[in-house]
């Protein structure tokens, strides 16, 4: 499927699944090199920045742990030119479909008058957006660490095993992918400069600078995760720890009771109580007395 953007002296064109008769029709139209247009119509995990002498071509994944996919990353490849930029997708990305949503209503463009320029601009709008969207995730990962860290203090230490399990998996998956963006904005970069001019570092600069937020606001997060998961097993540790010496104690309460009973089992000359007026109920007496003395003290030397 195929999506045309036109602002000013700038066309952006959008691709979903594109196919081999819509990557040849961009091929024609603006002149893109046989190579480039290839790796259009497969998805592939390796991030990188190619320049052309009349386009840069960039390949960016983003993470996808919010959505119902297999795999966790999406992949977006640009082919930007002096008055064009393409974006190739193979699923649906929030982001992009709202950027594009505010390009058709003019907003973004009417703030921001660079973006007609060049298409160097529209690649920096578009990527502000990007990031602006990852930060917005990454809040609510923020808010999911909050209310998992007061469900561990608040005794459900157990249920919270799963949760940070799967907050840390999609966090981690987060972090692999915009890992790689620092390294393919520092490429960019050197080509930008040549391509678009001098005056354009700027908005390289203050691209990267968006990524940097977003990386360390991960690795802040992973942080966070990782002395929670810490807590929450030192907390799971010591409960248990507190159970194994509850049933130790009970264990050892019984033993002894259990030694009383059967000394009055042992068929002696002369047993005391036995016989005597009222012997079940003084032997059940002494019985009770040496459990709960026995309770106390272990309960003294908080073991019960």
């Amino acid at each position: 499927m195929v999506n045309t953007y036109t602002y000013k002296k700038v066309s952006w064109v959008d691709l979903e699944n594109p196919t081999r008769d819509e990557v040849r029709d961009l091929m024609q139209k603006y002149d893109i090199h046989p190579l480039a247009a290839e790796e259009l119509l497969l998805p592939t995990t390796r991030s990188k920045v190619d320049r052309y002498p009349d386009f840069i071509y960039l390949i960016l994944h983003f993470p996808a742990w919010k959505h119902s996919h297999k795999e966790t990353s999406q992949e977006i490849d640009f082919i930007i030119g002096k008055d064009y930029i393409v974006t190739a997708r193979y699923d649906g990305i929030d982001p992009l479909h709202k950027f594009a949503k505010m390009f058709e209503v003019n907003s973004v463009l009417d703030r921001n008058g660079l973006i007609g320029e060049h298409a160097g601009y529209m690649f920096y709008y578009m990527m502000r957006e990007f990031y602006h969207s990852l930060s917005d995730e990454l809040e609510s990962v923020r808010d999911a660490l909050e209310e998992i860290e007061k469900k561990t203090f608040g005794g459900e230490e157990r249920a919270m095993v799963f949760e940070l399990s799967n907050t840390s998996r999609e966090l981690l998956a987060f972090k692999h992918v915009t890992a790689l963006h620092e390294e393919v904005l520092r490429s960019f970069d050197a080509a930008a400069k040549s391509f678009f001019g001098a005056e354009f570092a700027h908005y390289v600069e203050a691209t990267q600078s968006e990524c940097l937020k977003v990386v360390k606001t991960v690795q802040s997060l992973y942080e966070s995760l990782r002395e929670l998961r810490q807590t929450n097993d030192s907390l799971m540790e010591t409960k248990q720890n507190k159970s194994i010496m509850t049933l130790t104690g009970i264990t050892f309460i019984m033993s002894l009771i259990g030694i009383v009973i059967a000394l009055f089992e042992v068929d002696f000359k002369h047993s005391p109580i036995i016989g005597m007026p009222n012997d079940f109920w003084i032997f059940t007496g002494l019985i009770a007395a040496l459990g709960i003395g026995f309770a106390a003290v272990l309960a003294h030397k908080k073991w019960l």
